[in-house]
């Protein structure tokens, strides 16, 4: 396949960045196609531990050039401290590195406007990162954002900045918030990374073009999950951009008929963080078991995980609105100490089987999983490298997952290591 896109189809954290790391080997070009410095990807190689808010985990491949695209908005503080962590460590950077002008820039009165108005919902809040992504994409939608693009015009950065700051001191004072932004102080920070903002800057999408046409191979790497989609998530508890397939193509500048194959990535259980309803959530001493075997802690903002049972009405829904073709499941041998797993196979809502996955969170937040009762296999996977190495019962359960899913199964994560990954070349289940 000559271009492919990888996406969450679960409320995040499912371990993209492992499964875009393992496919990078054959790509010339990774892009990131949306969100920002809110999601985190954890990648090991070897001993060695890689977290990575915005650069794409194809960065720890020496021959793959990696893009920030258009849908992408960017925190220009975060990128440096990743880039000077990246270089302390040894990752050669030069020439691999781009990020699209088109882009917008995540501000210091962003992450400010974030914080004051997460802090006045009160008892309802979203559970935002902070991290003043949403800000940022209102403003992009409002037509009043910076882009990359506009950091060479000095004067107009200085407009823009200028103008949004006081826009932002009217919400605080509205809100009854003392905290308030310098426009000049803000043009001083800008001012400190703008050189190398400028020469990271490219076309995305004249890349991507540019590397299709001469027959590279390119992925396209998404953050958070489906179920975070602004439009097709649990709408409000979402993230503001659009986290789907769809939104792939729009993200790095190209046409979608560009995209051949859409890899979507679930762990073998399911977890989300923040508010919103979780209909498989476990009850907290489960939970904390599972969470402490899996290490379901936030890469960007630590916060532990909420853990659940696999829910395939999640899955079907997310492999619907991406046109996923292929499924990666990652940590299933978290689940090696479990007698019994469970598989939520459908919902009923007041005693009535669901055809279709809820568009309200108050009839999600009110649905019975159906649920299956799985052996486990009570064996270590983590030395399994092939699909007939795994236990009966995980190659059954993993079969079962593909068969509810109606999606063939392509990678099978034992480890966080990406030596520790089974690829199946006809795909399990379907």
């Amino acid at each position: 396949m000559r271009c492919v896109v990888v996406v969450g189809a679960q409320w995040g954290d499912e371990g993209k960045g492992k499964i875009v790391d393992v496919l990078a080997e054959q790509a010339t070009i990774v892009a990131r196609f949306q969100g920002g410095a809110n999601a985190g990807h954890t990648v090991l190689v070897g001993e060695d531990e890689f977290i990575l808010h915005l650069i794409p985990s194809g960065i720890l491949n020496p021959d793959t050039r990696c893009l920030l695209g258009n849908g992408v908005v960017l925190d220009p503080w975060v990128l440096a401290r990743e880039i000077e962590t990246l270089r302390e460590r040894g990752v050669g950077l030069d020439g691999r590195l781009g990020v699209c002008r088109r882009a917008h820039l995540v501000l210091p009165y962003h992450r400010l406007l974030d914080a004051a108005q997460e802090d006045s919902r009160g008892s309802a809040k979203i559970g935002t990162t902070g991290r003043g992504i949403g800000p940022a994409y209102r403003d992009k939608v409002a037509r009043t954002g910076l882009r990359v693009g506009d950091l060479r015009d000095v004067d107009r950065t200085h407009e823009i900045v200028r103008e949004a700051s006081a826009r932002a001191n009217v919400t605080f004072a509205g809100l009854g918030d003392e905290r308030r932004v310098d426009a000049d102080d803000v043009m001083s920070q800008l001012h400190a990374i703008r050189a190398d903002l400028v020469a990271l800057s490219t076309d995305a999408g004249d890349e991507i073009r540019g590397g299709l046409a001469a027959g590279g191979r390119i992925l396209l790497e998404g953050a958070q999950g489906a179920l975070l989609d602004i439009d097709h998530g649990t709408y409000p508890f979402v993230t503001s951009s659009t986290t789907t397939a769809g939104g792939a193509a729009s993200g790095v500048g190209i046409g979608p008929t560009a995209v051949d194959e859409v890899i979507g990535v679930v762990k073998a259980y399911i977890t989300r963080v923040g508010a919103g309803p979780l209909p498989t959530e476990l009850p907290e001493a489960e939970a904390e078991r599972l969470r402490q075997l899996g290490g379901e802690f936030g890469a960007t903002t630590g916060r532990p995980r909420r853990p659940g049972w696999f829910d395939a009405s999640v899955a079907r829904y997310a492999v619907g609105v991406n046109g996923i073709t292929s499924l990666a499941v990652t940590k299933l041998d978290v689940l090696d100490s479990f007698e019994t797993i469970q598989l939520s196979t459908g919902y009923e809502l007041d005693g009535a089987p669901l055809a279709s996955f809820p568009d309200s969170v108050a009839d999600l937040a009110r649905v019975a999983p159906v649920y299956e009762r799985w052996p486990g296999w009570a064996e270590d996977t983590t030395e399994c490298r092939a699909f007939a190495d795994l236990p009966d019962a995980a190659r059954r359960y993993l079969a079962r997952l593909a068969e509810v899913c109606a999606t063939p199964i392509r990678f099978v994560g034992v480890g966080a290591d990406r030596r520790e990954t089974i690829t199946l070349a006809n795909g399990a289940g379907g």
